[in-house]
């Protein structure tokens, strides 16, 4: 039996989110309203797949307690430094210490940047999470918030869609979709994050099939 019981799941979960408050220094499409979507994506997985929620709950809420800018150089380390941080709030502030080696992983795990395979149904379903709340109409909305933040233009006037020059979303926000997005129901883990990611996936070609249309019209 854990020492982390599911009735006092609420109660860690509020320190969670004090600790965020304190400490995450979080952009717009990284605040506390993208964690609180990831949590509650986690534990709807959870439940189909049999996952601890002693872990995917403090992963899912401690996953971006270290971000870095989407095109600083050392961004691929983001997952491992925040694993490592939540590691030390959870040891320090007496969580089960048997499971912070398997949050830490869930953490280091869910970063599409890093590249980290994940061995447990926890870090399965944490990834999934994260992967399902960068895709769909959030996505979307989340896409261009950050495209905002960088500065980075729309689309590529002379060519909107990277379909004969290559794609980057470095300069046109829209690649993203191309460069990111519209891979990563391909990519899901979980049975239930899969069939929620083609839906998702579904809406988000629909809306680049009305603005191509939008844009032709011009």
């Amino acid at each position: 039996m854990h020492a982390v019981e599911d009735g006092t799941l609420a109660t860690w979960e509020s320190r969670f989110a004090r600790f965020l408050d304190q400490n995450a220094d979080s952009d717009a499409a990284h605040d506390l309203a993208h964690i609180q979507r990831v949590v509650a994506n986690a534990k709807k997985l959870a439940h189909p797949e049999n996952a601890d929620l002693a872990v995917v709950v403090p992963a899912a809420w401690l996953h971006d307690c270290v971000t870095m800018h989407k095109n600083y150089e050392k961004r691929a380390v983001a997952s491992e430094m925040a694993a490592r941080k939540a590691g030390e709030f959870l040891y320090a502030s007496g969580y089960s210490p048997e499971l912070v080696p398997a949050i830490q992983h869930a953490i280091e795990a869910h970063s599409f940047t890093a590249q980290v395979t994940p061995r447990t149904t926890e870090a399965k379903v944490v990834q999934d999470a994260d992967r399902l709340d960068a895709i769909g109409a959030i996505g979307i909305a989340r896409c261009f918030t950050v495209g905002g933040l960088l500065g980075t233009r729309l689309y590529d006037p002379d060519e909107p869609f990277p379909e004969v020059r290559p794609v980057d979303d470095r300069l046109n926000t829209v690649d993203h979709f191309y460069a990111k997005l519209l891979k990563l129901a391909d990519k899901m883990q979980t049975t239930a994050g899969k069939r929620e990611a083609a839906r998702r996936t579904a809406f988000m070609e629909a809306f680049l099939d009305e603005l191509r249309q939008e844009i032709q019209e011009l």
